[in-house]
């Protein structure tokens, strides 16, 4: 009787163990842009800013980089890598003057200073360095089960805890509407259904939408080079 062992991890580079290791000036490059961004947006954002999904993908990029952990990587590339596409489709919208769905209007608002929306345009190479992270890591399909739960606390956690679409702060800049669980637009929640009902919807259509297809381009992608790099 043959017994069979699923592999978690599709390992890439495995003939040098060097190989497989984040350069140490990336580590530190990635922690000096941290240690400068966190006490920026504490200051002007507060520290509900890091429930956003974006930014718990930072938080989970540092150890990954670190401790060359590839499933914490591959978390951070399931979670983010549609979302951010989607970022990055709405910020060069609101560049050419058309208004997609609002979800960037935060990086042409004057009372931010340029600095400050600076930092944000981690949006847009975050996602090319966790691509980076996973193609030299190896992808863990494990990504998959775990982002999915902690994307589901994060959303609940801003549902029931957090300022909704549309509410008025003491500070503009503080996150209302945080991972867009009442609607893609902070300035007004959604009106198509009932909130509670969206927030279910909302989340299937992240896990169906964005973190499945990711899951299974990432696996499959990830699979063929290392087949090439065995032959």
């Amino acid at each position: 009787m043959k017994s069979s062992v699923f592999v978690e991890t599709v390992p890439l580079l495995t003939n040098t163990s060097d190989k497989s290791r984040t350069p140490m000036w990336l580590k530190w490059a990635y922690t000096a842009f941290l240690m400068v961004l966190v006490p920026v947006y504490w200051a002007n954002y507060g520290p509900t800013n890091f429930i956003y999904f974006c930014d718990a993908a930072l938080f989970l990029t540092l150890f990954a980089v670190w401790m060359d952990n590839a499933l914490l990587a591959s978390m951070a590339a399931v979670g983010i890598l549609v979302p951010q596409l989607f970022w990055c489709v709405d910020f060069g919208g609101e560049l050419l003057g058309f208004h997609v769905s609002g979800m960037t209007s935060y990086m042409f608002d004057a009372h931010r200073s340029l600095f400050l929306r600076g930092l944000s345009l981690f949006h847009g190479w975050l996602p090319f360095l966790l691509c980076y992270l996973v193609f030299r890591l190896g992808y863990d399909r494990r990504a998959l089960k775990v982002w999915t739960g902690l994307a589901c606390g994060l959303c609940l956690a801003a549902f029931f805890l957090l300022p909704p679409a549309g509410a008025t702060l003491a500070d503009p800049k503080w996150p209302r509407n945080v991972n867009y669980v009442f609607g893609l637009d902070d300035a007004h929640p959604q009106t198509w259904m009932p909130q509670g009902l969206y927030l279910v919807f909302w989340i299937l259509a992240l896990f169906t939408l964005a973190y499945m297809p990711t899951h299974l381009a990432l696996t499959k992608l990830t699979a063929a080079r290392a087949c090439r790099q065995r032959s």
